[in-house]
């Protein structure tokens, strides 16, 4: 599917019309994020089909040919996506840089972190953290960029929501199939699909230390929250008690518990 393509199968919009959209179950952000993207075939049905171009003017997109295809060569190998694709995926994350953990906005905290903020710190932890046997710490860096980055349709889906486990992976997974579309398919959207799908099984080494550096950066925040807003947050750090896989993330989280113990004492 091309990046703008209202597609009449997403889950994320109704059979009966691609203008008109089903009622996300858990989320009230769909018919935005989905609406763009019918806006941006429209842009592209314009350019395509206009035959007299401005004369001595640049095509600056190489994807939109005489043909109307909305391809260029190097989709053809599916190794990667046209420049159109390419702006069209990161159009589509921008509202990770602009949608809130729902954990903060529920507390009232002013000014709270992003999606994207989160995930940007959980990657430092993945550049700084020493070598580990058995463990690719470039790979863990990618696996932290993309472990939400589903929630650019769905957004951050908490507990509190009341969604099953099951219901809010098959939610993410529905609309991380629609990125990688918006993106053109190609190497990038398959290794995109597969480091999401190793993080959400936990299911090499790599994922168990990105899932605890997931734990860490959240009560870190919460940490940060606390002595910022004078807040007691004591859900985040029980919430994650006990649950640490790896050797690094209980000697970090370790270490947050003791300055907040300390500052707590004080």
């Amino acid at each position: 599917m091309m990046a703008a393509k209202a597609n009449p199968n997403s889950p994320f919009l109704s059979s009966s019309s691609s203008t008109h959209y089903s009622s996300f179950p858990f989320h009230q952000v769909s018919k935005k994020k989905v609406s763009f993207l019918v806006d941006f075939q429209c842009r592209k049905l314009v350019f395509a089909c206009s035959e007299k171009p401005i004369p001595d003017s640049v095509n600056l997109d190489p994807s939109i040919s005489n043909s109307g295809s909305g391809s260029s060569k190097n989709d053809s190998d599916g190794a990667s996506s046209s420049p159109s694709n390419a702006i069209d995926f990161l159009t589509l994350c921008h509202s990770l840089k602009t949608t809130k953990r729902k954990g903060w906005v529920n507390h009232a905290i002013k000014g709270s972190e992003s999606i994207a903020d989160h995930m940007y710190r959980m990657s430092l932890m993945a550049l700084i953290v020493g070598d580990l046997p058995g463990v690719n710490r470039e790979r863990c860096i990618k696996m932290a960029i993309v472990h939400d980055i589903a929630e650019a349709i769905v957004g951050d889906i908490t507990p509190s929501d009341g969604v099953p486990k099951a219901e809010k992976s098959r939610l993410e997974q529905a609309a991380l199939t629609e990125m990688c579309k918006v993106l053109g398919g190609g190497m990038r959207a398959e290794e995109i699909k597969e480091l999401w799908q190793e993080y959400e099984n936990n299911a090499s080494l790599e994922a168990n230390l990105v899932k605890d550096f997931d734990k860490v950066e959240m009560i870190l925040q919460a940490l940060e929250y606390e002595s910022e807003h004078g807040k007691v947050l004591d859900e985040f750090f029980l919430s994650t008690a006990g649950k640490f896989q790896t050797e690094i993330g209980k000697s970090w989280a370790a270490e947050i518990h003791l300055r907040r113990n300390s500052r707590l004492g004080n």
